[in-house]
């Protein structure tokens, strides 16, 4: 595979077309950060699948780079992502990242899944607070409520995690979550049930999950 010194990366002469072959080319580990930044910045949703591609590169620099494009497209890449190929451990880990950054309803399922399953606790983290900043506004109000629940016992089950980190991450989801609803709806009351769960005090929970839990709360207002 040849470098990057013949394919245009930027400006006004680099078409996608340029930037996808310079990811294609790329003939080092460094190139292939080089290129997929520049196609990531393209900002064209063509650019979709070969950001795809990137994640199951063992690249972890360009992984971050295709991420951050893939979050900027935004909807037009959520379809790419859940092509990926479900038994490339790697490639999914960012795709899960990635769609919780995008935050369209059409990732809900796999989030769902990471969030209970993933070994992983950076990813189970990060699921976590994709599940709770969801974008719902263009579902119809019992659509809403349903892909709603999905998520709240997703975040719910996962208030017994075992890492913190992903228990502070729930307690920003269930924040979320609350926050979008009335005072008396039942899915609030349980998703501030869950945060009064990771407020108490153990041995088992550290003070930054009561901490953060407790915040919520705070924001919530609820005494």
């Amino acid at each position: 595979m040849s470098g990057l010194s013949s394919v245009p990366l930027s400006g006004s002469d680099g078409t996608v077309a340029a930037l996808i072959a310079a990811v294609e080319q790329a003939g080092s580990s460094d190139a292939l950060v080089v290129a997929t930044r520049a196609l990531a910045g393209c900002g064209d949703q063509r650019a979709a699948p070969t950001l795809v591609e990137v994640l199951g590169f063992n690249n972890p620099g360009a992984a971050v780079a295709a991420v951050e494009g893939l979050i900027t497209l935004g909807g037009a890449a959520v379809e790419a992502l859940l092509r990926l190929d479900a038994e490339n451990y790697g490639a999914r880990a960012w795709a899960v990242r990635a769609l919780a950054g995008i935050g369209d309803v059409r990732g809900l399922e796999l989030l769902v899944d990471a969030l209970g399953t993933d070994v992983a606790a950076s990813v189970r983290r990060a699921a976590a607070r994709g599940l709770g900043q969801l974008d719902l506004g263009a579902l119809e109000p019992l659509e809403r409520r349903s892909v709603r629940e999905q998520c709240l016992e997703a975040l719910l089950a996962a208030t017994a995690d075992g890492e913190w980190v992903v228990r502070y991450a729930v307690a920003v989801g269930l924040e979320s979550l609350a926050a979008e609803l009335p005072e008396p709806d039942a899915q609030r009351q349980r998703s501030v049930a869950g945060l009064l769960r990771l407020a108490e005090a153990s041995d088992e929970n550290p003070r930054v999950v009561q901490l953060r839990a407790e915040l919520a709360l705070q924001r919530l207002e609820t005494p």
